[in-house]
């Protein structure tokens, strides 16, 4: 694996600021206690630009703090064209993340690496991840559980697709 590029993931919701960068961190999470972060490579971004700049809402970062999983040095930015050639796997966290990232795909070259986040949850409902921005604190929980276990699942397939070992 040394000699590959590393494995690039992207996780994007709207405005950056809730769903996305906690797939990020729990993704990172996870990754690092698999002792595989020389390897992989994550990131996060929104659809909209409302909110670039910013770091998590505070809401999502108490529950990820609770939960284990920082979300420290996190700053909101755009989803560009460039982030589709630049990602091996991009991932959305609902169906109209999904037509605006596919919509920045002008030349139709990159549907292939572009999926809803939930088509690898065991238990996908309707294969969207709940925005809780205008929730109350149970809508975070919710989304911590989802994205926990989609994770999970995610990174397993990755280490058997590209056959990672720990560094």
């Amino acid at each position: 694996m040394s000699e590959q590029k590393p494995i690039r993931l992207l996780f994007v919701c709207l405005g950056n600021i809730c769903r996305s960068p906690l797939a990020e961190g729990v993704f990172r999470s996870k990754v690092v206690s698999r002792r595989l972060d020389s390897m992989i490579e994550i990131d996060s971004a929104g659809t909209g630009s409302w909110h670039v700049g910013e770091a998590p809402d505070p809401r999502m970062r108490e529950v990820a703090k609770s939960r284990g999983v920082s979300l420290d040095g996190q700053a909101a930015r755009q989803l560009t064209e460039t982030d589709l050639d630049y990602y091996t796997h991009i991932f959305t966290m609902d169906k109209s993340n999904l037509h605006d990232t596919l919509y920045l795909d002008t030349g139709d070259r990159y549907g292939h690496k572009v999926r809803l986040f939930r088509e690898f949850d065991p238990s996908p409902d309707d294969y969207q991840v709940p925005d809780p921005y205008y929730g109350g604190p149970n809508g975070f929980e919710e989304v911590f559980d989802i994205v926990d276990r989609t994770a999970a699942a995610i990174l397993n397939r990755l280490i058997e697709k590209y056959k990672l070992e720990a560094a």
